[in-house]
């Protein structure tokens, strides 16, 4: 058995915290059992360790998530990179072509796929023993997941049965975010919510990738890939099946895509900075600046103050914020990166048309920055805190806080940090861009592995 998790997302419904970088699944604002802030992603996988499923975790995603990832999990997963978001369906059938080519995966391996984002109890992931068994048994071509309704949702597809046939459930057909009353109706025929989990034999998926492209390995398949029908696998695999099952879960489960829905698994006490008066109901407010947000008399309200923005909003209108902030087309101001984080502090264009960007960059203790070179600016790096070695054209320096290094255009440079680092990242060119970096980081390591 192989578990796919489809990590996407925009991050627009979550905005201010949320962005393209940093989508929901990567907000740490939902509690542990011990009390500690983690991500959806981090529940998720730890609920997986925790229900012994022994199987490989392979995390469907695009680049601009990829550092996330290795943030919040390490390299414990394999990682799949789209070329370019694509929907659903590319997503998975490149991951099961990866599956098959890269990991040589039997073609009567069961493969199950899940969203990286749900919030649930332990027993959700209990049900993938049932998704394997039921797949092996050849109950269907695909067999889903389908959770059983507590209210007339209008937010969510739904499984309509044919039959029950015990634990099985025989699909008759899908119904897409119906009105209250067709849901309700929907309900009383035994309608399930559809929750985004199929399962199903690795060699029906790479049948249907064969019939699209032509492919004798993985690159192929990323070569190709804009070949594959951008729509979800709902539309593109599922509707077209010619035999679909089902399982029902009844346990909890949440589709935390709003801030309306997230509220209400939080904490009810505010994260950050915030001064909150006692005539205050029903509101959650999270800071994550270096400043203090007050609050006063705030009645059903979300309050997200972040370095890409602040939100203040009524709880039931948060659900409609996309509309306000999908035509915003300014870069994130936070990022996690697999070294640490970093916060944009600054950015300014002169008059001779030089531009300037200002970063906070903390570096944890044994992670690096990549030894590299631009082509199109030069960089200060000032430390702030920790002790660390810094790189620059192949001589090693030990650097300790209050140092300053200048770097500039075409010479390499690279840090690795002793202790957890803070620097200060000054970046100044006509062009602040990834495109003319180079990346040299296997010579650094022997340059690093030579010093010690």
């Amino acid at each position: 058995m192989k578990l796919i998790l489809l990590s996407g997302g925009s991050g627009k419904r979550l905005w201010p915290l949320s962005n393209e970088i940093r989508s929901k699944q990567f907000l740490k604002i939902v509690k542990n059992s011990g009390g500690e802030n983690e991500s959806m992603v981090q529940r998720v996988y730890r609920q997986m360790l925790e229900a012994k499923l022994n199987a490989d975790i392979t995390i469907a995603t695009s680049a601009t998530q990829v550092e996330s990832i290795k943030s919040q999990l390490g390299n414990k997963v394999s990682v799949v990179v789209e070329p370019e978001r694509r929907n659903t369906f590319p997503a998975i059938a490149l991951s099961a072509s990866y599956l098959f080519y890269e990991k040589n995966c039997s073609p009567n391996e069961t493969v199950i796929v899940l969203p990286v984002d749900p919030y649930v109890g332990g027993n959700y992931f209990e049900k993938i023993h049932e998704l394997d068994k039921a797949v092996q048994n050849g109950e269907g071509d695909i067999v889903l997941m389908g959770v059983e309704p507590t209210y007339p949702s209008e937010k969510y597809g739904y499984i309509i049965p044919e039959k029950n046939d015990g634990d099985i459930i025989r699909v008759a057909e899908f119904k897409e975010k119906p009105d209250a009353k067709t849901a309700a109706e929907f309900i009383e025929k035994g309608g399930l919510w559809n929750c985004g989990v199929f399962a199903f034999k690795l060699s029906y998926i790479m049948g249907i990738v064969s019939s699209m492209i032509n492919c004798s390995c993985f690159r192929d398949v990323e070569a190709q890939y804009r070949k594959l029908e951008k729509t979800s696998f709902d539309y593109a695999v599922v509707e077209k099946a010619d035999s679909v099952a089902a399982i029902s879960y009844s346990g909890e489960w949440k589709d935390l895509g709003t801030w309306n829905t997230l509220t209400e698994v939080m904490d009810s006490q505010p994260i950050g900075d915030v001064r909150m008066s006692d005539d205050c109901e029903n509101t959650h407010i999270i800071n994550e600046l270096d400043i203090p947000v007050v609050v006063m008399g705030a009645k059903n309200m979300v309050i997200a103050a972040s370095h890409d923005g602040i939100l203040v909003a009524d709880k039931e209108q948060s659900s409609y914020i996309k509309r306000h902030v999908e035509d915003m087309d300014r870069r994130p101001m936070y990022e996690e990166r697999g070294y640490g984080e970093y916060k944009v502090l600054d950015m300014a264009v002169n008059e001779d048309g030089i531009k300037s960007l200002t970063k906070r960059k903390t570096i944890k203790a044994g992670s690096s920055i990549e030894y590299q070179r631009h082509q199109n600016r030069a960089e200060i790096w000032a430390v702030i805190s920790g002790k660390c070695i810094i790189t620059i054209n192949d001589r090693a320096h030990e650097a300790l806080t209050g140092d300053t290094f200048s770097i500039g255009e075409g010479m390499l440079h690279g840090l690795k940090a002793v202790t957890d680092t803070e620097i200060i990242e000054i970046q100044v060119g006509r062009e602040l861009i990834a495109d003319g970096t180079e990346i040299c980081e296997d010579h650094h390591s022997e340059l690093l592995m030579r010093k010690s």
